[in-house]
């Protein structure tokens, strides 16, 4: 039996890892902004956190490790993205995803790292996204936060060296989430991005519809706790996205990488 910290606990993902964790007698410490909307499940402890909040992270990861004991498994899920041309794109904007998607990331990592080193064990994992490698259009801040979590996560990787406590990247693709519901699209329009916008939502909705269930991530999930030493990073989601693209463009030229990406966009 684990003692499971899991952000975004209530849906998508989150909630998938949550019943994947329960189902096998862990026990989940699952957060969300809105503790109604986490379901009631034996085993599963209800934290309200808001990642915009630095107090709130801090008070309920201390809360929640309080009451556990310790943490065997942490799991930083909760995010949110935001759809719009980077052109037009208000730096609160950017700084607001850039506090969820990294800097509130980053201080759960930093106060999960702590009681694991003092215990000399443990396993973080961060759900980050393809993203940060296969940027989507019109998505610049989601994807500069990823990749920016995902560039932090390798220097801890490289800090903790031998270390019994891993810390895992993993990256899914498209999963089929409600996840483009909660995106936060652009009030303010232009002309000249006007049709390019709707071709490349048209297209992420499509893929969505068309892609993994989350329980595909869940299922990694699981094969990363119960590995002796877990992968540093792994990419979840269809055969294409998940193995063949991030092969090809690793060798591709930039300039390569942008007109392929342009053409599955239709940009």
């Amino acid at each position: 039996m684990k003692r499971v910290f899991l952000t975004g606990a209530s849906s998508g993902i989150g909630l998938a890892i949550a019943h994947a964790l329960l189902a096998r007698g862990d026990e989940v410490w699952g957060t969300s902004r809105n503790l109604e909307r986490i379901p009631k499940m034996p085993r599963c402890h209800p934290v309200g956190l808001d990642l915009t909040d630095r107090l709130s992270v801090e008070e309920a990861f201390n809360c929640a490790l309080a009451e556990a004991g310790y943490f065997d498994v942490v799991i930083n899920n909760a995010g949110g993205g935001h759809f719009g041309p980077a052109e037009l794109l208000p730096i609160e904007t950017i700084a607001s995803q850039f506090q969820v998607l990294v800097f509130g990331q980053i201080q759960l990592m930093q106060l999960a790292l702590r009681q694991m080193q003092a215990r000399g064990d443990g396993l973080i994992i961060n759900v980050t996204s393809l993203a940060s490698r296969l940027p989507v259009p019109f998505m610049s801040a989601y994807n500069a936060a990823k990749a920016a979590l995902a560039s932090f996560i390798m220097s801890i990787q490289l800090e903790l060296g031998n270390s019994r406590v891993h810390v895992v990247d993993l990256q899914p693709g498209d999963i089929s989430t409600e996840f483009n519901q909660a995106v936060i699209k652009s009030v303010k329009g232009d002309r000249r991005y006007d049709a390019k916008v709707a071709k490349t939502w048209e297209v992420v909705e499509r893929t969505m519809k068309n892609a993994p269930s989350p329980d595909l991530v869940a299922r990694h999930v699981l094969k990363l706790i119960n590995a002796d030493r877990p992968p540093p990073r792994i990419t979840v989601g269809d055969v294409f996205q998940s193995k063949i693209a991030p092969l090809i463009f690793r060798f591709l030229p930039q300039r390569v990488r942008l007109w392929g990406l342009k053409r599955y966009y239709g940009l």
